[in-house]
């Protein structure tokens, strides 16, 4: 069984609906086997599409009007393909005339799932060197911390002393989310000291017989 899918992007891209439901139904496609949806491709909660896949069975074959009405990314146009094949059933692109039923097709699709390879391969490669360069220059990679050392040390003296959480977010201008950040990246917890971790703040023997060192 044919079950075609189609995809514009507005509610005003009536004409481009009309071909694609046009193209679909000289292809075979029974009128009532038509799903569509009116969202942009790069959405990933398409009803129409879900609907389509949920329908599918062994033997049977989905077919589109071109590869973008199908895929948000090429990554994800060949994950979708791959399952599809994985419960037997198989895929159809009119304008790029792929069909995996035909080597012809198979090939073309293995062709690009080379393709989508070597891009990442390509991408991953400029991060790496992007970082080398950047480490080379010494700047580091990564989220730049929150609070700088001086205010951090100004800080756990602050909780050293008693004082909660809230107030220092208050009182030092800090999110609590990157109190919280920078605190565990120093190792610091309520009632341990941290030696060397960070200048300023008290040693034990500063803070009187009467605390306790744990």
């Amino acid at each position: 069984m044919l079950v075609g899918y189609m995809r514009v992007s507005t509610d005003n891209d009536r004409q481009v609906m009309d071909l694609q439901r046009d193209a679909l139904l000289v292809a075979g496609v029974d009128g009532r086997h038509l799903y569509e949806d009116r969202a942009s491709g790069s959405r990933g909660d398409r009803s129409g599409l879900a609907a389509a896949l949920s329908f599918l069975q062994p033997g049977d074959c989905l077919v589109v009007w071109k590869l973008d009405r199908l895929g948000r990314s090429l990554p994800h146009l060949l994950a979708t393909v791959n399952d599809l094949k994985a419960r037997g059933i198989a895929f159809r692109s009119l304008t790029e005339q792929m069909d995996t039923t035909t080597p012809q097709g198979e090939f073309l699709f293995h062709v690009f799932g080379a393709l989508a390879q070597f891009e990442r391969s390509l991408t991953q490669e400029r991060v790496k060197a992007g970082l080398d360069a950047a480490r080379r220059r010494g700047r580091r990679g990564g989220r730049p911390n929150g609070i700088d050392a001086e205010k951090l040390a100004a800080v756990v003296v602050a909780l050293d002393a008693g004082a909660t959480k809230a107030s220092v977010c208050r009182t030092f201008g800090i999110a609590r989310s990157t109190l919280v950040d920078s605190l565990a990246r120093i190792g610091w917890s309520a009632g341990v000291n941290i030696q060397g971790g960070v200048s300023g703040a008290p040693s034990n023997a500063d803070r009187g017989p009467d605390i306790a060192t744990v």
